[in-house]
């Protein structure tokens, strides 16, 4: 039953406690609009994903015009300029989910969505089907519990795993030479990631890019293009910025060199004054840093 005039369907779920995470759903819902039913031109703050399950209609995004239908997903991106209509014959049944995410437009190129590229196929019924039943449960998680703060972290697990399935649906349609680019800058990413949180283990270059399924060659050539550091140079500047941090810190000077990496000491003093122009102790020593 619908509660709104414009639509012969509409049912909403909204999140009763959206949480302080990088990943915060709003709402979801599914709808039958009239036709030629009409939203914009307007803009958002958050991403708003619809997923067409039957019928037609058109949408507009940064001034490209998209007929959808069903089996297409359509992403409304954050302060982007959009509108979107049902069709006039056989109006679209969609599914929806809002969120909010830190670094949404770098999640969403991730997936290979930005403004030039904000549709996405599915050809495959039964693949259709499974993002239904995603919609649903993500709709009908919300308000049937005492417990609000754990449908939030349900609801965000449904929706990592919306995103995945979309992201894998999008990937079957990404030209090659696309592709071929996701997959480079996604193993300098997953480098990065790995550094960052594994510096303080005896890594190496090759480690590195065995570890990630990458000739050593490649990936170095790869990371240095899109970082402007080698792997080496990037580990060492996550080493000594975490060196520099916990130089305010009551740890002594072994303590510190052995959680960033190094056991030798004086072999980290080394390394430390060459990068900062100071000994530990005289960094310590020294007015607050920033």
């Amino acid at each position: 039953m619908s509660i709104l005039p414009d639509h012969s369907l509409y049912a909403i779920g909204m999140n009763p406690s959206p949480g302080a995470h990088d990943l915060t759903i709003l709402f979801s819902g599914e709808g039958i609009p009239v036709p030629r039913h009409k939203i914009g031109p307007a803009i958002h703050d958050y991403c708003l994903i619809h997923t067409v399950t039957d019928g037609e209609g058109v949408f507009e995004c940064a001034g490209r015009v998209y007929p959808c239908k069903a089996g297409d997903t359509f992403i409304i991106l954050p302060g982007v300029l959009f509108s979107y209509q049902a069709g006039d014959r056989n109006p679209w049944h969609y599914h929806w989910v809002a969120f909010q995410e830190k670094g949404a437009p770098l999640l969403l190129a991730d997936m290979g969505i930005t403004a030039a590229r904000p549709v996405i196929r599915c050809e495959d019924p039964e693949e259709l089907k499974e993002l239904k039943s995603m919609y649903n449960r993500l709709r009908l998680g919300f308000n049937q519990s005492d417990y609000p703060r754990l449908e939030d972290l349900q609801g965000s697990a449904w929706l990592r795993l919306l995103l995945h399935k979309l992201a894998m649906l999008n990937q079957q349609h990404l030209p090659s030479r696309e592709g071929e680019v996701a997959d480079i800058e996604r193993g300098v990413r997953q480098a990065e990631r790995l550094i960052s949180t594994q510096y303080h283990q005896q890594l190496s270059i090759g480690q590195l890019a065995s570890t990630l399924g990458y000739h050593r060659a490649h990936l170095s050539k790869a990371f240095k293009q899109h970082t402007g550091l080698s792997p080496m140079q990037y580990l060492m500047k996550v080493r000594m910025e975490k060196a520099k941090s916990l130089m305010r810190t009551s740890f002594s000077i072994q303590e510190i060199a052995s959680s960033v990496g190094f056991n030798d000491a004086l072999y980290f003093s080394k390394l430390f004054r060459k990068w900062t122009g100071m000994t530990p102790s005289e960094y310590r020593s020294g007015p607050a840093k920033g």
